[in-house]
C-alpha cells in the first residue's frame, strides 16, 4: 500500500506517506527482475520478493511477476493488494480503486481504504479522500503513514484545525521524524506561526534544501486555496450564502473543499526528506524509479 507533527499536522505532509528515494533513477537490482528458481517455487518468498520490487519501484515488473504467482500460487488478498499498489503507481487509477474496493473487508481493509484515499486525492476529490483515509486510519491508529496522509488531505481540503490531531498523532508516534517535522513546519506556516515552523525546523536539524522545500510547500497550499476560492466566486455570483460568509472566515491557506481545486507542480525535495504526499498525487512511476 501507498506507503508512503507536535503542533502537529504536518508531518504528513512532506512525508506520510512517503518515505521514498527522490532526486533521480536507481537500477533494480537483476536479482529483483529475474528471480531464481527457489525463490519463485516458495510462496512466502515469491512474496517478499514482489514486495522488494515494489519498494525499489519496479512496478510494472511486479505486476508480471504478480501473474506468475497466480500460475504457481493461486490468487489471495495479499496479492490483490500488490497488484492495485502497482496499479495505482503505474497510473491505471481505475483499475487499481476496483481492486481496493473489492479488498475493504477482510484483513487488507485498512490498506485498501488508504488506497482509495490516496486515490481520490490524486483525483481532487477532497472529500472521498478524507472519508477513505479516515476509515484506515480509524482501522489502523498506529499507522503513521496513513495519519500522514489523513492530515494531509485535510491540509489540502483547508481544513487546518481538523489536520492538526492526525499529524500531531503521527508525530508523536515517531518524535524526530524529518516528514513529521517538515509537515509540522508547513501547518505552521499556513497558521501564520513563522516562529513555530523555525523551532520545528531546528530541532529536526532540517537542511536548507528541507527548509526550502517547507516554504514551497505553504505556498502551493495557499495557491491552491486561492484558486479554489477565487473558482467558488466566479461560479456563484450574487448574494452570498451564511456558509460562504463562514468560509470568508477561514484562515490564509485554506480552502473550499467543493469546489476543484489546481493542483501545484512539486519539485523533488532533497534525499534526506521523503517525497511528500502532493508530489505523489501529481506523480506517475516507471519501472524503476524508486517510489513510496
Amino acid at each position: 500500500m501507498g506507503r508512503p507533527l507536535i503542533l502537529t499536522l504536518s508531518c504528513c505532509l512532506l512525508a506520510t506517506a512517503c518515505s521514498q528515494t527522490v532526486g533521480g533513477y536507481r537500477q533494480v537490482a537483476p536479482s529483483l527482475v529475474e528471480p531464481g528458481a527457489d525463490a519463485v517455487n516458495t510462496r512466502g518468498t515469491y512474496l517478499d520478493l514482489i514486495q522488494r520490487m515494489q519498494k525499489q519501484g519496479a512496478y510494472y515488473a511486479s505486476l508480471a511477476h504478480i501473474d506468475a504467482f497466480r500460475q504457481r500460487h493461486g490468487d489471495t488478498p495479499a496479492v490483490r493488494l500488490l497488484q492495485a499498489d502497482a496499479l495505482r503507481q503505474t497510473g491505471q487509477l481505475d483499475a487499481a480503486d476496483a481492486l481496493y474496493v473489492s479488498l475493504t473487508r477482510g484483513d487488507q481493509a485498512a490498506a485498501a481504504w488508504h488506497g482509495i484515499g490516496l486515490i481520490a486525492a490524486q483525483r481532487d476529490q477532497d472529500d472521498k479522500a478524507e472519508a477513505a483515509l479516515a476509515r484506515a486510519a480509524h482501522l489502523v491508529p498506529l499507522d503513521t503513514a496513513v495519519l500522514g496522509d489523513l492530515g494531509y488531505a485535510r491540509l489540502r481540503a483547508g481544513k487546518l484545525e481538523q489536520a492538526q490531531a492526525p499529524l500531531a498523532q503521527a508525530l508523536e508516534l515517531v518524535p524526530g521524524d524529518p516528514r513529521a517535522v517538515a509537515n509540522l513546519a508547513v501547518w505552521a506556516l499556513l497558521r501564520n506561526d513563522p516562529d513555530t515552523a523555525e523551532r520545528l525546523l531546528q530541532r529536526g536539524n532540517a537542511s536548507a534544501l528541507t527548509r526550502s522545500e517547507v516554504q514551497r510547500q505553504a505556498v502551493a497550499l495557499r495557491q491552491r486555496a486561492s484558486s479554489t476560492q477565487a473558482a467558488s466566486a466566479t461560479s456563484s455570483p450574487g448574494i452570498a450564502s451564511a456558509d460562504d460568509r463562514r468560509r470568508g472566515a477561514l484562515q490564509p491557506g485554506t480552502a473550499d473543499r467543493r469546489t476543484v481545486p489546481v493542483r501545484a507542480t512539486p519539485v523533488r525535495p532533497d534525499s534526506a526528506l521523503p517525497a511528500t504526499m502532493l508530489e505523489r498525487f501529481g506523480h506517475i512511476a516507471t519501472a524503476t524509479e524508486s517510489t513510496p
